[in-house]
């Protein structure tokens, strides 16, 4: 029960005041079973008008997270954070099993028409997954696609 008394964050970060005109953007709630860089994405995305205030997003941080996850969160030790580039590093340790595994252009050789499936449907499976690849090669995508 001590442990959950005392802050993982420093004093400097617990007495920090929100701005005036802050604003509480809109999140995705983090529950632990997902990618946690790319939820690490979202946050830094919806609060880019206050990234230059570490004390807060370290604070509105900790209130996107849910269950199990704010629960790890208090388990940290007292004091132990001093900035958000901690709070992220922590983070992404405790989920790290959860990221996306990243996919290169020749994943589009394994995306095959089923049987029965609609060629339109096909098409817009492949768009997708064409779309979760970074820097996606076009000639291979082509090359794919025709195959």
């Amino acid at each position: 029960m001590t442990n959950i008394s005392r802050s993982s964050f420093t004093d400097e970060i617990e007495q920090a005041e929100p701005q005036r005109e802050f604003s509480m953007p809109h999140f995705i709630y983090f529950k632990g079973d997902e990618d946690s860089d790319r939820y690490l994405k979202h946050y830094r995305s919806a609060m880019i008008l206050y990234r230059n205030n570490d004390d807060l997003m370290c604070k509105i941080f900790i209130t996107t997270l849910q269950g199990e996850v704010q629960d790890w969160f208090y388990t940290l030790l007292p004091q132990s954070i001093r900035n958000f580039d901690e709070v992220s590093l922590v983070f992404t340790k405790e989920y790290s099993s959860y990221r996306s595994i990243k996919k290169k252009s020749e994943h589009l050789f394994d995306v095959k028409k089923n049987p029965k499936e609609l060629f339109h449907d096909y098409v817009m499976r492949f768009k997708v997954e064409k779309a979760r690849i970074v820097r996606c090669n076009d000639s291979i995508t082509k090359a794919a696609f025709q195959k």
